[in-house]
């Protein structure tokens, strides 16, 4: 008895932590194919319609105000190695349910406006290479359909599906700025036009074309769950987490200067989202690349960035309901195919609404308006938090940046709201809806919801 009580003691507890196999170099290439998604297919026409020639100006503040969330979630990301997110660092920071439930939606709703100007980009010139003709909401429509029937039916994630679809992406980009040299080396290129802003004051017109330069840049924050399988993280991630994103935004910069120089801006501006692409500077570029190869690639891109949306945007309202946060209707999961049907089809159906109703420019920026909520949240709960200190090493990010970063947020966010009021009253309605559905639930519970679930505040 004696023995056996000793031996089960000697015997190593069963643990569910996940292997620290993610290098520090998997760990930079993971964020660089995060953040360079299709925002840039997207919306580098509605830059050039907002700003002029020198739109890439607006890449380089808006890279550079994510760059500041940028060292928030490497601090908090050190501090708190685990599968997390901004919800958890801000219920960490106050610990007040609506708090945490705002940011949470916050990030739902941008999820959802994101995916649907990403499916109106793929309705429009892109597909027309392949199928002229076909209103581009339709297909639209069509194309979110089809993917929330992929999401429900299960998805399983493959790093090499990713891969590919990184390099196709990827190839896009390559593309572009080969023709840049080209058209360097030849003498051809419009050195002028990329130094042109639309009238009205510089500072202002710049940090119009800012906002939509931030969409481009999202994504950097889905490395917070990589880091309980990063080796030595405290010092591996801010240098990858940083230099992915620093390169992701000079290419970026790079693209949009040369878009600017290749293209008459003409062609390029992009009113309310009818107009130029990058698919306009490669038939204006001297090199005979087919319409229909580089649309492909742009499809390709569109398809992989929107369905990884609808897919977090049912993610997040199933772990929601699982909060107790939401009503616990959305928490079911069908029987067979064990995905969260409600929530996919709640989803998917304030995507298509929001689509049919309004452009691609307003979308973007109810994005944006979002984002910057959360990024704002983030930057100031990594500076509540220094007051709860623990016990291993971490990263900490400069104060001033944070402070910068805080501040930076609050100005785009404010700029936005005010030049755009047609994306604040989209932001009025999903929260609108948010919040009803939030005050529901917590009517039906009686007020005493189930204590927040750490774990269900992943994204």
């Amino acid at each position: 008895m004696t023995d056996s009580t000793s031996s089960a003691r000697k015997r190593p507890a069963p643990t569910e932590d996940l292997t620290r196999s993610v290098t520090g170099r998997l760990l930079f290439f993971y964020v660089l194919g995060d953040v360079l998604g299709s925002g840039i297919y997207a919306l580098i026409g509605i830059m050039a319609f907002e700003v002029g020639g020198a739109f890439w100006l607006s890449f380089v503040v808006g890279v550079t105000i994510a760059l500041m969330t940028g060292f928030a979630y490497a601090e908090l990301i050190t501090k708190y190695p685990q599968a997390a997110g901004a919800s958890l660092y801000v219920h960490k920071a106050f610990g007040k349910r609506p708090v945490t439930f705002i940011v949470t939606f916050s990030l739902l709703a941008a999820t959802i406006s994101a995916a649907g100007a990403l499916s109106l980009t793929f309705g429009g010139e892109y597909f027309e290479a392949f199928i002229e003709d076909v209103p581009p909401t339709l297909v639209a429509v069509v194309f979110i359909v089809l993917l929330s029937l992929l999401n429900f039916r299960g998805i399983s994630e493959s790093v090499w599906a990713n891969l590919v679809m990184t390099l196709i992406e990827s190839a896009g980009l390559l593309i572009i700025l080969i023709i840049g040299a080209v058209v360097l080396g030849k003498g051809d290129a419009d050195l002028s036009q990329p130094f042109e802003l639309n009238d009205g004051n510089p500072a202002l017109v710049v940090l119009g074309g800012a906002a939509i330069a931030f969409f481009a840049m999202t994504g950097f924050e889905n490395a917070a769950n990589l880091a309980e399988e990063t080796r030595n993280p405290s010092k591996v991630f801010p240098k990858a987490l940083l230099g992915g994103m620093a390169l992701a935004g000079a290419l970026y910069l790079l693209i949009a200067f040369i878009a600017s120089m290749v293209a008459p801006i003409k062609d390029l501006a992009a009113d309310e989202g009818e107009g130029g692409n990058l698919l306009t500077v490669v038939e204006a570029g001297p090199i005979a690349i087919p319409a229909i190869v580089f649309s492909g690639i742009a499809l390709i891109a569109v398809t992989n960035t929107t369905l990884a949306s609808l897919v977090a945007q049912s993610r997040i309202m199933y772990g929601m309901a699982r909060q107790g946060v939401m009503p616990r209707i959305f928490a079911r999961t069908h029987a067979t195919r064990r995905t969260p049907w409600v929530s996919i089809l709640f989803t998917a159906m304030l995507v298509i609404i929001l689509l049919i109703t309004t452009d691609i420019g307003t979308l973007a920026d109810v994005t944006v308006l979002f984002l910057i909520t959360v990024y704002g949240m983030v930057c100031l709960s990594a500076l509540v938090l220094r007051r709860q200190p623990v016990k291993h090493d971490h990263y900490t990010a400069p104060t001033w940046i944070l402070v910068l970063g805080i501040a930076s947020n609050i100005a785009l966010l404010v700029y936005t709201a005010v030049e755009k009021p047609d994306s604040l009253i989209y932001c009025a309605v999903l929260l609108a809806i948010g919040g009803a559905l939030y005050f529901v639930n917590d009517y039906f519970t009686k007020g005493d919801p189930p204590p927040l679930d750490e774990s269900a505040l992943e994204v």
